[in-house]
């Protein structure tokens, strides 16, 4: 069998889609354009490897977008597609494929039969394949506004992401180029047919958009939301009493105070909660079935491990988080200058925009073992999206 590798380029610029940030770090129903590439090609049974291309200013927008995902460590892009669709071939050199996949960062809706499409139409003297399209539009070329002729669409196709290469002489054909000085070419293929390389066409996939306006982000939102069509909501409680100690652990953030929670962990109650509402709207149990008390591994561990998990359990049935929301309950500590912190740092942890994480914080009015300053509770809900007749 043929050891597949891919390489995702992630170094464009790409800001016309709005947001502030380069296209592929935009979040998508909840996470990063790019996080949602990575994942379809890490599960692949067939991908060996997968290298990310990233440009230098983007490093720390790639950890948390690729936070918890079996990667190779990313190659840093160059000036040109080319420079940096060679940098990632350079980087899988020392352990050389048979087959490489090269992907755009900003398109994905990658499924898992166009992966199985890319890797079988590489086989035998095929040198390369890509995605195609046929062209339903008649299309006209112009010339300053005035139409000069009608073109022929049976002969044409769109192309897509991934193409699919053997792999030295992808490399090859590359290097070539570079020392040739060419840095025109729109594509992999492009470049593969200057350099003399047969290359054959597998049907590609409407659905498989490349994120580049606005209009793109409201379409790919439109196609997700219908995909994920099952609504699911969670609720989460927790309350852990106060013991001996100068800070409390709330939603993965240090917080002074003259005394601490008790707990078998670090008795984060906020992540605990979210925890349990995640797992709830999976109906995959409670947090104490998956990390009992009982067992000492898990004695003082950090509680982002617990929330790390119930996000990978929604994303391993093809699901996404839509919104998670907690409320703390106590006299003290105040938990209001640390809100814009908390929120942050289970943003980071889940992998979600910060806009779908909402804190809040109260207190029970003297009331109760709360009011006493006995303890803290915090109550959570999750809203989860999951394919129709996903199952765990």
């Amino acid at each position: 069998m043929a050891k597949v590798a891919a390489v995702v380029v992630a170094a464009g610029r790409g800001e016309r889609a709005g947001g502030g940030v380069p296209k592929q770090y935009r979040s998508l129903m909840g996470k990063p354009v790019v996080r949602h590439v990575f994942e379809a090609l890490t599960r692949h049974p067939a991908v060996a490897a997968v290298v990310p291309v990233v440009h230098a200013d983007d490093v720390a927008a790639f950890k948390a977008a690729a936070a918890g995902l079996a990667m190779l460590p990313p190659a840093l892009g160059g000036a040109t597609r080319q420079d940096s669709v060679r940098a990632g071939l350079a980087a899988l050199e020392a352990d050389a494929p048979d087959v490489v996949l090269i992907h755009d960062a900003a398109r994905p809706f990658l499924s898992p039969a166009l992966i199985d499409r890319a890797v079988a139409a590489v086989s035998g003297d095929c040198a390369g394949a890509i995605p195609a399209l046929a062209v339903t539009d008649t299309v006209k070329s112009v010339d300053g506004g005035r139409v000069t002729g009608t073109l022929d669409r049976a002969a044409l196709r769109t192309v897509q992401t991934p193409q699919a290469f053997a792999f030295r002489p992808l490399l090859d054909a590359h290097r070539r180029a570079a020392e040739a000085g060419r840095q025109d070419f729109s594509d992999d293929a492009a470049l593969a047919e200057w350099a003399g390389l047969p290359i054959h066409v597998f049907p590609g996939e409407p659905e498989n958009i490349k994120m580049t306006t606005a209009d793109d982000f409201a379409r790919a939102e439109a196609i997700m939301a219908a995909s994920l069509g099952d609504i699911r909501t969670g609720s989460g409680f927790d309350v852990h009493v106060f013991g001996d100690g100068d800070h409390v652990m709330l939603g993965g953030v240090r917080v002074p105070h003259t005394r601490a929670l008790a707990g078998h962990s670090d008795a984060d109650v906020v992540l605990h909660a979210l925890v349990d509402a995640i797992l709830g709207a999976l109906a995959e149990g409670d947090i104490g079935v998956h990390f009992p008390p009982s067992d000492p591994q898990w004695r003082g561990a950090s509680s982002d491990r617990f929330l790390a998990f119930a996000v990978e359990r929604v994303r391993a049935r093809g699901g996404a988080i839509a919104h998670l929301d907690a409320t703390v309950v106590c006299e003290a500590p105040r938990v209001g200058p640390y809100r814009d912190a908390i929120r942050a740092r289970v943003a980071e942890i889940a992998g979600l925009a910060l806009d779908r994480v909402a804190v809040k914080a109260t207190t029970s009015e003297k009331l109760g073992f709360t009011g006493r300053g006995e303890g803290i509770v915090a109550m959570a809900t999750a809203t989860v999206r999951l394919p129709f007749g996903a199952q765990p």
